[in-house]
């Protein structure tokens, strides 16, 4: 019997006893985008299941710009939470190009018996809680996003680290985006920042890095995260036009592997009507057919 509940009170609900492609689609997205991230506990997908489920939603992005997929699947990114490469950084999946992931699906493998759990924000909710004055301010800003930065920076200086970080930066990309987005089929506000966004347009490094960490600082109120403790099986979908994520380093060296699936998106839109552009690097069409269509 499949159940239906919330599971926070700004962010997150939980399926329970269903199997996501068995599902209505008007339901689940009706769902996610009303709750911005969905747990389909005890799923049971394979990796096909998995690429159907998030295809229901729209055209598949490759699994990564720059770091390779899995084996013989060039859609599903593996996450290994090896030491040294966790991702344990609030951002929003692959911001650094021009057109982001609409959503990403992730798939737990294997999970530690303790920690290693998923943390996810309601950018809305966070700009929603802005003071109207920051509120008008954040609207008028634009934010430069990287993948070349400390986030792919390794944490320890072991040989498969430091060739992840190589890897990451393979391809170097810096696009603006507005900080404010405003989604395409809701019309809320969000703020459109996290680790990617590493400066301001038009601010010093300085000012970027107080401006930035002032805005963060409301995306990641605890009463705009909901925290998923994942078990074998489990299935989560996420707004990545609206959400951000983050994985707590706190498992020391258990496995950890997960599989990412994830949607292609569009252009970002902000409050201005203005459309994200490149800096510095492709239009990754290799990663997101999407953008193709963008650019032309």
């Amino acid at each position: 019997m499949t159940e239906f509940r919330r599971i926070g009170g700004r962010i997150g609900a939980e399926y329970t006893g269903a199997d996501p492609n068995d599902l209505p689609f008007d339901e689940v997205n009706d769902a996610l985008l009303a709750h911005k991230v969905l747990v389909f506990r005890g799923a049971g997908l394979d990796d096909e299941g998995q690429l159907r489920f998030a295809a229901r939603f729209g055209e598949l992005t490759r699994a990564h710009p720059t770091v390779p997929s899995v084996d013989g699947q060039p859609d599903i990114l593996p996450v290994n939470g090896e030491e040294g490469i966790r991702s344990n950084n609030w951002h929003t999946d692959v911001t650094f190009v021009r057109t982001p992931p609409k959503l990403s699906t992730l798939r737990a493998l294997v999970v530690p018996p303790y920690g290693g759990n998923t943390l996810i924000a309601n950018s809305a909710a966070a700009y929603r809680d802005l003071p109207e004055q920051l509120r008008d301010f954040a609207d008028r800003l634009w934010a430069v996003h990287t993948n070349d930065y400390d986030y792919a920076v390794p944490r320890s200086n072991t040989e498969k680290a430091l060739e992840y970080r190589k890897v990451f930066t393979a391809r170097r990309y810096r696009t603006v985006h507005p900080v404010v987005r405003v989604h395409p089929e809701t019309g809320e506000r969000g703020l459109f920042i996290g680790g990617f966004a590493q400066e301001i347009v038009g601010l010093s490094g300085t000012e970027s890095r107080d401006v930035l960490r002032l805005l963060q600082r409301y995306v990641t109120r605890p009463e705009n995260i909901v925290r998923v403790a994942w078990n074998p099986g489990d299935l989560v979908l996420f707004d990545n036009r609206i959400t951000q994520h983050y994985a707590p380093d706190d498992y020391g060296d258990l496995p950890r592997v997960l599989h990412r699936v994830t949607v292609a998106g569009d252009v970002p839109v902000g409050v201005d009507g203005g459309s994200s552009r490149i800096l510095e690097g492709d239009d990754a069409g290799h990663y997101t057919p999407a953008a193709e269509a963008a650019a032309a």
